[in-house]
């Protein structure tokens, strides 16, 4: 039985000048989406602007669904990145999904801008908060803890409503996505945990008041390809331990490896579960493979 599934590609990368190529190869293998992670300066310096990549992409390809997963949101003004999101939003109307979230990896991200890490999560409430009245273009006035504004209007307002997917792994964050967000962006959680944050979210929705949500929730997972799952098995610890920082073992039962064919059938139960958009973080020999085993993942999930 067919199921309808969206299967994309989350990038750690900059862009350089094979990105054009590369968009068009994978919107030409059937991959539905694409999007970039955001850090200012994450571990030993490394990052990319989230939101400028996706805008770049957004110009490199003219169909393809795009994300950002996920954006660093308590580390801006909601009134610039209402700004942005505008932006964005008349250069790709109807294709972008704004995925945010805390981050939790690197405490000296914060402190870099002067931000106490342990205020993250209420930074979160009121940014989310105020960024969602802001991009309806009506005029705003909040003051909180963190933010202040009075009378505030950011035009024009996105031609198509942007949603706001809220990452993270901790029951903050899930409900978190029940009472503010579109969706929920999980990452590193089993099936079961997958299945209990979607309870959660109804819950915290019906408890808000919201009445219907067209949810738009998603499960991100990194994965290896390789014909040796050995190899690929290692090659993804190895990226994924220098990109972290840690070791891999605490990521591994959340990371498949080996064919695609073997990475499907890791995704399956998933979307069984009800996570019908996947973004996978693809650890190949090169570019061209990653798209190719992507493609693959997704024709044998829909098959």
């Amino acid at each position: 039985m067919s199921v309808d599934v969206r299967v994309g590609i989350l990038s750690q990368r900059t862009l350089d000048e094979r990105a054009r190529d590369a968009l068009a190869a994978a919107g030409d293998a059937g991959i539905d989406h694409v999007g970039s992670v955001d850090h200012v300066s994450f571990r030993t310096g490394d990052g990319v602007d989230g939101l400028l990549t996706v805008a770049a992409m957004a110009g490199l390809h003219p169909t393809m669904g795009l994300f950002t997963g996920i954006y660093l949101l308590p580390l801006r003004h909601p009134a610039v990145v209402a700004r942005q999101l505008s932006t964005v939003s008349h250069l790709a109307p109807g294709r972008f999904v704004f995925g945010v979230g805390i981050g939790g990896e690197d405490r000296r991200e914060y402190e870099l801008l002067g931000i106490d890490p342990r205020t993250r999560g209420r930074r979160m409430e009121e940014h989310l908060a105020v960024l969602r009245e802001l991009m309806t273009g009506e005029p705003v006035t909040f003051h909180g803890e963190f933010v202040s504004v009075d009378d505030v209007r950011v035009l024009p307002a996105p031609p198509v409503p942007v949603p706001i997917a809220v990452g993270g792994r901790s029951d903050a964050a899930i409900r978190r996505a029940g009472r503010l967000g579109d969706g929920w962006m999980a990452v590193w959680n089993s099936v079961a945990r997958f299945q209990a944050g979607l309870a959660m979210i109804e819950e915290e929705a019906e408890t808000a008041g919201r009445g219907h949500v067209d949810w738009q929730h998603s499960q991100t997972l990194w994965c290896g390809f390789g014909t040796d799952a050995r190899a690929a098995r290692d090659h993804l610890a190895a990226t994924m331990q220098r990109y972290y920082g840690v070791p891999f073992e605490g990521f591994e039962k959340y990371s498949p490896s080996g064919r695609p064919s073997d990475v499907a059938d890791f995704i399956a139960p998933y979307v069984a579960a009800g996570a019908h958009v996947i973004n996978l973080v693809p650890i190949a020999r090169d570019l061209d493979a990653a798209i190719e085993a992507v493609a693959e993942v997704k024709r044998l999930l829909v098959s």
